[in-house]
């Protein structure tokens, strides 16, 4: 499934320490094998029919909206940032 990035998201990826950004990259490995790799512990948004949130690390998480066969990265941030403004 093709993924692609938001300018927001981008924008909170380059805010990112270094260390998690390169976590976030290894979440967006798995997402790209699987978008519901058991190991990104991905669960529906609570009240958003089409919007995901995904593990990143035990402080992270980032959002992304299936839009038919197509995985739209919204954001990535510290968890309760994130879930707040998916």
């Amino acid at each position: 499934m093709p993924i692609r990035r938001t300018a927001r998201f981008d924008k909170a990826y380059l805010a990112l320490p270094s260390p998690v950004r390169a976590k976030v990259d290894r979440a967006l490995l798995l997402l790209d094998e699987n978008w519901r790799h058991p190991g990104l512990r991905a669960r529906r948004l609570s009240g958003h029919r089409d919007i995901f949130y995904a593990r990143v690390d035990r402080n992270h998480r980032l959002t992304y909206e299936r839009r038919g066969d197509v995985l739209v990265l919204r954001n990535v941030s510290r968890h309760d940032e994130t879930l707040k403004n998916p």
